[in-house]
């Protein structure tokens, strides 16, 4: 449903070629935050680079919505690895710092469950444990211990290959016995009440997956190390929020003379003899190019952008047994009193767990009861709403359009649910307060992001879809084309898509060296 206003950035909609200089060019096509990198890594390489997006904004999933003087981060907000960031900025010798805020939670993520009680995470470690230590003492050693695994995993799976390419298979086979020492073949689940024993704390540290579309009963213990990376570089929210970010970067952007083309179309890649040589363009136009990074969804680029006839046999195998990720039907909306013991980030834990994830990834039932993921920016930032008034929105994981839900139905059910469920619990009286709402289904994920079946997060975060597994950063049988983005190694997540432009940047060579 769009009853909502784009918030535009004019600044960023076009750039002049007169500001590029001449030589090779490159051509990225979506302006998430995978692309944005990758299409700054390039400039920084010497490449004239035009970018590429459907939306009205950049930021990809990251948009920014405003409607009666309401504003909403559309996608990503939670910050982590900001030095991921700081690298764009680096590139062109200026600093994050001089361009954006980002402001530290003491609270990442306050879990509250159904009979009431809460467990707020994050601050430092000893804040941490204290909060353990309320719901299971014996659980403080475990979860040192949980840490110290999610470190070695950390050390391994982020710091040694979140940005190593795996387009060849030797790469994958030599990494294999340290995967399995790391106990990778674990699911996060597995993993975590290995060490804890209390059922709120394992809900609330197997929880992380579902942030980058995967079941923790599924999921890779490798998505473990977000426990460390946590821990330590902390959770942050940029002033203005998310918007802020992908706002500064496309001035960055503009200062460096990148082209950008937004409210634009790309159809198809156009190929030549094996080779990536530009994009077709909806309107017919071509865009002609020395290589081409794509940050679309990495199955809809092999389903309808890529020919048959110029996929390798293992692009088409890896998009015919592809598990997609979830759904999120997403509610935003403004309430018209204060909410001042709301966390910034709250994640609501309904009755059922296990069997309800199962209904979502397996079964694909929309079921009655379900799980929230609460955000309410006004608690870090006021200029979110009006005076008086604070800004939020909840998402909540739904079966992607496999499950062939009629959301035309289902919405103003589901919403109308979602709105009861917090008016009982942790925002009282909200069917009275609730004002300037509107919301997103998956069916909206794919109208406007062309994300296939309309998930969350491209494919799913599980074992036979990681590393060599993932859709390959170098396309596999085409020639001077790459991808970034949440459907490529390392996966989703803004870390994850960033590193995967990090990724790209070791295999392209730079201008001088060409």
């Amino acid at each position: 449903m769009k009853n909502f206003e784009a918030n535009r950035s004019p600044e960023v909609l076009s750039q002049s070629s007169s500001q590029r200089s001449s030589g090779p060019s490159a051509i990225v096509i979506g302006a998430g935050f995978g692309g944005i990198a990758a299409a700054l890594r390039l400039r920084a390489k010497g490449y004239q680079v035009t970018l590429v997006d459907r939306c009205e904004q950049l930021g990809g999933r990251g948009q920014v919505f405003e409607k009666d003087g309401f504003r909403h981060d559309a996608g990503p907000t939670v910050i982590t690895a900001p030095f991921l960031f700081e690298e764009l900025f680096q590139l062109f010798h200026e600093k994050l710092s001089d361009h954006l805020d980002l402001i530290p939670l003491k609270v990442w993520y306050r879990f509250y469950y159904p009979d009431g009680s809460t467990f707020d995470y994050g601050g430092t470690l000893e804040d941490t444990l204290a909060e353990i230590r309320k719901i299971e003492p014996k659980d403080v050693e475990g979860y040192k211990q949980l840490l110290a695994h999610s470190k070695r995993i950390y050390d391994v799976g982020y710091v040694e290959l979140s940005d190593a390419p795996f387009h060849e298979l030797k790469t994958m086979l030599k990494q294999i016995p340290r995967l399995v020492k790391l106990q990778s073949y674990k699911t996060v689940w597995g993993m975590v009440t290995t060490y804890l024993s209390h059922p709120k704390l394992q809900q609330a540290f197997s929880i992380q997956p579902l942030l980058v579309g995967g079941n923790p009963f599924d999921t890779t213990s490798i998505y473990a190390l977000i426990h460390f990376l946590e821990r330590a570089y902390g959770v942050f929210f940029a002033k203005g929020g998310t918007g802020a970010i992908s706002s500064e970067l496309g001035k960055l952007m503009k200062r460096q003379g990148i082209n950008i083309r937004l409210r634009t179309t790309v159809k198809s890649i156009s190929i030549t003899e094996g080779v990536a040589n530009g994009v077709f363009l909806e309107s017919g136009e071509k865009l002609s190019a020395d290589l081409v990074v794509s940050n679309a969804d990495a199955a809809h680029l092999y389903r309808s952008m890529v020919k048959r006839s110029d996929q390798s046999p293992l692009s088409q195998l890896k998009l015919k047994a592809a598990k997609f990720s979830m759904g999120l039907f997403v509610l935003y909306f403004g309430t018209t009193k204060t909410y001042p013991s709301v966390a910034h980030h709250t994640i609501w834990l309904g009755m059922r767990y296990r069997e309800l994830l199962k209904d979502i990834f397996d079964r694909k039932i929309l079921a009655e009861d379900f799980s929230l993921y609460l955000h309410r920016p006004t608690a870090t930032d006021p200029t979110f709403a009006p005076e008086g008034c604070d800004s939020f929105y909840v998402l909540c994981p739904v079966p992607n359009l496999e499950s062939g839900v009629d959301w035309n139905v289902e919405g103003p059910r589901l919403r109308d649910r979602i709105v009861q469920s917090l008016s009982d619990t942790i925002l009282p009286g909200l069917k009275e307060t609730i004002t300037s709402d509107f919301y997103k289904t998956p069916e909206d994920f794919a109208d406007d992001y062309l994300s296939v079946h309309g998930s969350g997060f491209s494919i799913a975060p599980i074992f036979r879809q990681s590393a060599w597994f993932r859709f390959h950063n170098k396309s596999e049988g085409i020639k001077n084309l790459y991808l970034v983005g949440a459907g490529t190694h390392p996966g989703a997540g803004l870390p994850g898509v960033l590193c995967s432009a990090k990724l790209i940047d070791r295999m392209i060579p730079s201008v001088k060296n060409l």
